[in-house]
């Protein structure tokens, strides 16, 4: 009988943490969000159009992270500790330089940016926009650290390191955006404020717990001269096509954005309550996802291609289940959750409409668009789901946005309804090349 990579239990240890870490993350973050409508809907709004630019970069920070764990997950499958270290410390240097070049233009620029994405968009929004994006682009460097730390802990099958400095991050943030923003009537800074000193807190902390050298993976030199570009090159091959793909598809994101942000400040807080419940309505998926990329990818590089098939399965069975258990909840308390937001009359109805829309869709669709492509990357056939995303994000997303929103004038609604159907398209790709068997023939190492 053929001893299995990982066991019933080794599958608990890496996921429940993973759940409990997506939802206690994100359920802050909805937190913190609740805490900002509180001040108006100008507010909101531009938090979350800084939200979205945010995400953009930190799409380029996580690929990265993704593209050197899956690396070294590899290596650990392949029984190399030594290269997937150098793969982890060489990951930690690149990453650091990356992100404190995005910041230094995003705190030079942050005017010429914001007006670049949004065009004339309400002068109270804007000053939302410009305070909050100024705090948040200093904290890239420590979130992109952070994310690339947090990778390697789970390409370890340690996700429970992950799940406490995220509790950690997000307590911290909520503690402080409520000491600041009710106490000292800081408003949009204090959250930002907020957001900047968590963030260093918990990547100190993260940072910290990875030079223990009991661990399979260690960091404990940060040297641009130990950079070897064999090493550089096998990570970009997985974070160049994942880094491509998610900046293609958060960019036409954000051009979706523009056309929100042209349909008044309702449409833009609707938006952005809506993507905070998707978020929440995506937590079993997303921490599949992550689970997915460090068993995949352990399995690849000991050549066990059978295995990788099995636990993709089950895993997309579990994803499925969570799925379908969150988003029925969320179905039935669509009308009180969104509530929660202080919205007005007019953008609370919107967003209601939205989240059902949204949640029916996410139970039959969201695995087989996003859960399935991960189990791609991870065996190094990244090419191929950053083809179909980009082609699908320009041709279907932001395209039938368009047609939703201008011929067929159903406002944001339209735009929700654009997505789904890109989710339709991207499915049938996705399915069609797990069926080939293409992707078994991918291996890094």
């Amino acid at each position: 009988m053929e001893v299995q990579m990982f066991s019933k239990r080794a599958l608990k240890r890496l996921i429940v943490p993973l759940l409990f870490e997506q939802a206690l993350s994100l359920t802050i973050g909805m937190i913190a969000m609740i805490m900002v409508s509180r001040l108006n809907e100008a507010a909101v709004s531009g938090v979350s159009l800084v939200e979205s630019i945010n995400i953009l970069l930190f799409s380029l920070f996580s690929a990265f992270a993704s593209g050197g764990a899956i690396i070294a997950g590899q290596y650990l499958g392949k029984g190399e500790p030594i290269n997937a270290r150098k793969a982890a410390s060489q990951l930690v240097v690149v990453t650091s330089l990356i992100a404190l070049g995005i910041t230094i233009l995003a705190v030079v620029f942050n005017h010429q940016i914001l007006r670049l994405i949004y065009g004339n968009i309400e002068p109270d929004v804007m000053q939302s926009a410009r305070t909050y994006f100024y705090m948040t682009a200093l904290s890239f460097p420590a979130i992109a650290i952070y994310n690339v730390s947090a990778a390697l802990f789970r390409a370890m099958g340690n996700a429970r390191v992950t799940m406490v400095n995220a509790v950690i991050m997000n307590i911290l943030n909520i503690a402080i955006s409520a000491i600041l923003i009710y106490g000292f009537g800081f408003g949009v800074l204090g959250a930002g404020i907020a957001v900047l000193s968590s963030r260093f807190i918990a990547s100190a902390s993260m940072t910290g717990m990875l030079r223990n050298k009991s661990l399979p993976i260690y960091v404990r030199k940060y040297s641009i001269k130990s950079i070897e570009l064999s090493m550089i090159k096998r990570v970009l091959k997985i974070a160049v096509p994942s880094g491509v793909e998610s900046s293609a598809f958060q960019l036409g994101k954000i051009i979706i954005a523009r056309v929100i942000s042209g349909l008044g400040t309702a449409a833009i807080a609707a938006n952005a309550i809506s993507n905070t419940m998707a978020n929440i309505s995506m937590i079993p998926g997303t921490a599949i996802n992550l689970a997915l990329i460090t068993v995949v990818a352990q399995c690849i590089g000991a050549s066990e291609y059978e295995q990788a098939k099995m636990y993709i399965k089950k895993l997309m069975k579990i994803a499925y289940t969570g799925m379908f258990a969150m988003n029925v909840l969320i179905l039935i308390f669509a009308v009180q959750v969104v509530g929660i937001f202080n919205l007005s009359p007019e953008a609370g109805g919107i967003a209601t409409n939205i989240v059902r829309m949204y949640s029916i869709s996410a139970i039959f669709i969201w695995p087989l668009s996003f859960t399935l492509p991960n189990a791609f990357r991870a065996s190094g056939d990244a090419k191929f789901p950053m083809t179909v995303s980009m082609l699908t994000m320009i041709f279907v997303r932001v395209g039938m946005s368009f047609f939703m929103v201008y011929v067929v004038g159903l406002g944001v609604f339209g735009v929700w309804v654009a997505m789904i159907i890109d989710w339709g398209v991207r499915s049938i790709f996705f399915v069609i090349r797990w069926q080939s068997g293409k992707w078994q023939k991918k291996a890094l190492v």
